[in-house]
């Protein structure tokens, strides 16, 4: 029978992570209830207070969620782990605590999940604090994560998506435990060749103060990509890098022919040094595929 199982087997698990976010929670799961009751899946709601000084938790429970409480603020991708690690649901469904994410989406995204190992609801509108540099930044990683996964990525790092729970514990430990854990969820799915799809919507302005950090964030998710892309693809990022400094080399090289008549001893450095990070990519891409054959054979 569809509904609400808080102790029992169910279909779907709704995690939602929160930070000092009692001006929100109770009406983030009163949504996130009305959207699954409208469904025919048993489900659960799991709310993870992650240190809130508030009363977070004490409203979510009010609200019909099961609450998991943090000692301490540990940061959005440790609540999230901890989510995954209570929940019983074989589907897992992500949404932000601050009422920004469209709750009543959910029932649109899960069918999904019977062809694609992960759906993300991608967002068609920023509307963050520190708005231009949010758009600015965020644009820029995810444009290169397009490039180094050679994929279409409409939204990298959105707080509303829902997943197949055995595809995301196999990546668990990958997780950071700050804002960049959202991405790496993502890129950890789409550099493996698992399906993904992208739907379409609607971003409202969040409850309460954000927790975005502009600076430390930012460079936290820039690595994060980089991270991930080259833990599962290493050539996607040593191989543009070995012709970059290969391309160097080369128009130095040229140049230094015509003004002295000679190499010098940076246009043979920037040469080996292209050599030594292409045998890199592919020493660390051999290193990969070895892992995932293992892995295959295994399961």
């Amino acid at each position: 029978m569809a509904g609400s199982h808080p102790s029992g087997e169910c279909k779907v698990s709704v995690i939602v992570p929160a930070y000092n976010e009692a001006e929100a929670i109770f009406k983030v799961v009163s949504e996130i209830k009305e959207a699954m009751d409208s469904t025919n899946y048993t489900y659960e709601i799991v709310v993870v207070d992650d240190g809130s000084t508030d009363d977070t938790g004490l409203l979510a429970q009010k609200a019909g969620a099961r609450v998991i409480r943090h000692s301490e603020n540990r940061g959005s991708g440790a609540s999230r782990k901890s989510g995954l690690k209570a929940c019983k649901g074989e589907w897992v469904v992500m949404i932000d605590g601050d009422g920004t994410y469209p709750a009543l989406a959910i029932p649109a995204i899960l069918p999904l999940l019977e062809e694609f190992s992960q759906v993300i609801g991608a967002r068609t509108v920023e509307r963050g604090t520190h708005r231009i540099l949010r758009t600015l930044a965020k644009e820029m990683i995810r444009r290169l994560a397009e490039l180094l996964v050679g994929r279409k990525i409409p939204d990298l790092n959105s707080g509303l998506r829902a997943f197949r729970r055995k595809d995301m514990m196999k990546f668990f430990h990958l997780i950071p435990d700050g804002f960049s854990c959202v991405s790496s969820m993502t890129l950890a799915f789409m550099t493996n060749g698992l399906p993904v799809k992208f739907v379409p919507i609607d971003y409202f302005p969040r409850i309460g103060k954000s927790k975005f950090h502009p600076v430390r964030d930012t460079y936290k998710y820039l690595l994060t990509v980089i991270r991930l892309v080259t833990y599962f693809a290493p050539l996607n990022v040593f191989l543009p890098l070995c012709g970059l400094l290969l391309a160097i080399g080369v128009l130095k090289g040229m140049i230094d022919l015509l003004w002295t008549g000679t190499l010098q001893e940076s246009d043979i450095i920037l040469f080996l040094s292209a050599v030594m990070v292409g045998s890199l990519g592919i020493l660390a891409d051999l290193i990969v595929a070895q892992g995932r054959g293992r892995d295959d054979g295994e399961g």
